[in-house]
């Protein structure tokens, strides 16, 4: 169920992850991350969206330290934005193309 912030709707990675798994349960998929970047903690994801002959592209960048969640989760989290994304390209999305999930960590760091 997505979730409400602000006003509009935003839906999780997992919810994204399972719908497209739904929709396209006969077709050829996949779902394929690289970390790009690790250094100066400094992380970078890319995660590439397979449907058919079609392609979908994601990245997500995070730094070790810049939010409590990236004190000891940052890579998890660089991945998860990185899948988000690359499902958003794929039409996967609530009213917003970033998914709840990164808005939240966004939020948090904020707070920071």
């Amino acid at each position: 169920m997505p979730v409400d912030i602000h006003g509009k709707e935003y839906k999780t990675v997992a919810e994204r992850v399972a719908e497209f798994h739904e929709k396209h349960k006969e077709d050829r998929k996949s779902i394929i991350t690289e970390l790009l970047k690790f250094e100066d903690n400094t992380i970078i994801f890319k995660a590439t969206i397979t449907i058919n002959e079609e392609t979908y592209v994601g990245h997500a960048f995070e730094e070790v330290g810049s939010s409590r969640i990236n004190e000891t989760s940052a890579g998890e989290c660089g991945e998860t934005s990185a899948i988000g994304r690359a499902l958003a390209a794929a039409s996967f999305a609530g009213s917003e193309y970033a998914s709840a999930d990164e808005l939240v960590n966004a939020l948090e760091k904020q707070k920071d």
